[in-house]
């Protein structure tokens, strides 16, 4: 046999074993996935993903309670400012434009 030849028989073997290695393995996952779909498996990451995180704010809240807090306070403050400027306006005797109000003027003629 010629040098050539030997060379083409190692070849072909070698893409034998890499086509029969590349079959087991289609095998496998066609087993695999049949076991459990794509859409469990995507469903089982986001899970595990969404626990994940769940458990570093878990752990970032613990460790951080003061910061926290201040935050919510914050967002409450934000959600809750035009009754709360409201209130401090009526408090004060305010009106929208900042003026004092003028307790004879406020009220009607015929009260």
């Amino acid at each position: 046999m010629s040098e050539l030849a030997v060379r083409l028989a190692e070849d072909r073997k070698l893409r034998d074993a890499a086509l029969e290695v590349f079959s087991a393995d289609l095998r496998f996952i066609k087993q695999d996935l049949h076991a459990r779909s794509v859409g469990k498996r995507i469903t089982d990451r986001i899970g595990e993903s969404a626990l994940e995180v769940v458990d570093e704010a878990v752990d970032y809240a613990e460790a951080n309670r003061g910061y926290v807090a201040a935050a919510l306070a914050a967002v409450v403050l934000w959600f809750t400012r035009a009754p709360l400027l409201n209130g401090l306006a009526r408090i004060f005797g305010l009106d929208d434009e900042g003026e004092e109000q003028d307790g004879d003027k406020a009220r009607s003629d015929h009260d």
